[in-house]
């Protein structure tokens, strides 16, 4: 049997476009892969093999093992840090993330009026600069003359110096957090709610279930998944916190 030679000349053109189709995807990924392995995996494990050396810059590098790690945990500082940050993260974390929550489900309720405009009102805290952000707060609690302390002083009440003491610090930190950035919370679990088909909270209702049972057997469950990857989030964004406390109490906060 002899082959058609237009058969021929139509398979030898789509072999190339079968091999285009299967290698453009990589294509495509490959500018973040070769990013982030150069600005991301590569600083990673560069630093991961500094941190065995000691080196000073200019001498080659001299391996000493995990003594650098043995100096850090005797290192109060960084134990002191360590502490905070936790301490922060306990706190902070479960305020955004739920107090998020709490707020995406009353304004995913259609009776609820303006919901857009508190959507922004809420949202705002995370356009403002955080230097903006930072210098209303020492204009509200600043010792002597916040607003604040000037209050309590008409009153006759002692001023309280609340970026001197290190436990008022950590809750004026605590308090500029969940007002800057339980908007982020909010659009997330908003987007969460709103993907949740509204036919099974009706089934529900026709079966008689509270708006609360709804809650807590069908609206809960479906959004652990988004209330997990918000937690991670939170935990990742209070480890790396850097910007907040510098600004607000530079090298000198409790």
């Amino acid at each position: 049997m002899i082959a058609n030679p237009a058969t021929l000349s139509s398979s030898a053109q789509g072999a190339p476009r079968i091999r285009w189709n299967k290698l453009a995807p990589y294509l495509f990924i490959a500018p973040f892969f070769v990013i982030f392995l150069v600005f991301g995996l590569f600083p990673i494990l560069y630093s991961g093999y500094i941190s065995l050396h000691e080196w000073r810059g200019l001498n080659p590098p001299v391996f000493v093992g995990l003594l650098n790690y043995q100096n850090l945990l005797q290192d109060g500082d960084f134990l002191i840090a360590i502490r905070n940050t936790v301490t922060l993260l306990l706190i902070s974390g479960p305020l955004t993330v739920f107090g998020g929550l709490l707020l995406a489900v009353l304004l995913n309720n259609k009776l609820v009026r303006f919901r857009n405009l508190f959507r922004t009102i809420f949202y705002l805290p995370l356009v403002v600069s955080l230097i903006v952000a930072a210098q209303v707060f020492n204009l509200l609690l600043d010792n002597p003359f916040g607003l604040v302390n000037e209050g309590l002083a008409r009153l006759g009440l002692e001023r309280i110096g609340f970026f001197q003491d290190p436990n008022l610090s950590l809750i004026v930190l605590t308090m500029l957090i969940v007002w800057k950035y339980i908007g982020n919370d909010l659009v997330i679990m908003l987007a969460g709610l709103q993907s949740i088909p509204p036919e099974l909270g009706e089934a529900a209702m026709v079966d008689g279930a509270t708006g609360w049972q709804i809650f807590w057997h069908i609206t809960l469950p479906l959004m652990r998944p988004i209330i997990l990857f918000d937690i991670v989030l939170s935990t990742i964004g209070t480890f790396n916190l850097f910007a907040e406390p510098y600004t607000l109490f530079g090298t000198t906060g409790g």
